[in-house]
């Protein structure tokens, strides 16, 4: 699928990807209070976006080592991966979610203050 590329890479980008889901609604987070802060619609679909690249590059790997077929490896990480997918979805999830209600209250405070 990728030709001559190094598929170690993907794990990399995974991790990468994965951060970037949690580090995007996080920051949205910490900075609710700040008078600038403004719920994006975008910010919540980059995260979103970014999980999904995260968890597409684990898919991506699987799928390399099945073509090769190390079921050693696959038998060693699936476990794992799954784990690891799971927590990812749940607390990208979870932080979307917290940044949209705080936002939103943050939001109907302003407009019932003026």
């Amino acid at each position: 699928m990728f030709g001559l590329f190094d598929y170690g890479w993907l794990n990399i980008g995974s991790l990468i990807f994965g951060l970037a889901a949690w580090f995007i609604p996080a920051l949205t987070i910490v900075q609710f209070k700040k008078e600038t802060t403004k719920f994006s619609i975008t910010k919540l679909l980059l995260s979103i976006t970014a999980c999904s690249i995260a968890l597409w590059f684990q898919i991506s790997y699987i799928n390399h080592l099945v073509t090769l077929q190390n079921w050693t490896a696959l038998m060693d990480t699936t476990s794992t991966v799954v784990q690891i997918s799971a927590i990812l979805v749940i607390v990208t999830i979870a932080l979307n979610v917290i940044s949209v209600i705080l936002l939103s209250k943050h939001k109907v405070i302003n407009e019932k203050q003026f």
